[in-house]
């Protein structure tokens, strides 16, 4: 289990890849998609399937530009249930300049997940609900409100441990909280400037 001091260490870090993202893009566009597997597959599905489902996904990004094309970045949260088995909680980041249909952009990433599991897997979108608090979906980098929610209900959610994959983890280097690094962009390193920006 997570530890309260590491729980909030994985909250801080992962608050600091956001502020890192919004100091190189004037607007992130937030999808978050839930990815699991169908009854009866869901049941069989260890750790080490759900993973190399998941690689291949990650790993096929580039051959898929209409979807994956402008993605800056992702976050992603490994958990088991009995209920539902392996799944994860995936965020997936993209420059909100330039892709602003955020629910579109979720059932696309989610229909991509049940190709490459062959049809064992389902998704949920996110970006189709409204929320009270809404912290997904297109985020200016001032609009303080929204990033507090995102901080408070989305990256908290996610940092949780009380669903981790200690029970079938295998290999002690499997790790149940991963997102991407950040790559500096070459020439102005400040974010870009959108007609909305100051």
């Amino acid at each position: 289990m997570l530890n309260t001091k590491n729980k909030n260490k994985r909250i801080e870090s992962t608050k600091k890849y956001i502020d890192e993202l919004s100091e190189q893009y004037s607007k992130l566009n937030i999808v978050r998609v839930d990815l699991s597997y169908r009854k009866p597959y869901s049941d069989k599905m260890t750790l080490e399937d759900a993973n190399r489902d998941l690689n291949h996904m990650f790993n096929n990004m580039r051959s898929k530009p209409s979807i994956f094309k402008d993605k800056v970045g992702y976050i992603c949260k490994r958990e088991y249930t009995k209920d539902k088995g392996v799944h994860f909680h995936a965020i997936i980041i993209y420059d909100g300049q330039k892709v602003q249909k955020d629910a579109f952009k979720g059932t696309q990433i989610g229909e991509y997940w049940e190709q490459t599991t062959k049809e064992k897997g389902t998704y949920h979108n996110c970006n189709l609900k409204t929320y009270e608090r809404h912290g997904i979906g297109i985020l200016d980098y001032k609009d303080r409100e929204k990033r507090k929610i995102l901080d408070e209900d989305v990256i908290a959610y996610l940092c949780k441990d009380e669903q981790g994959i200690e029970p079938i983890k295998t290999n002690k280097k499997d790790r149940a909280f991963t997102r991407g690094i950040i790559s500096k962009r070459k020439g102005n390193m400040g974010r870009p400037r959108g007609e909305n920006s100051e």
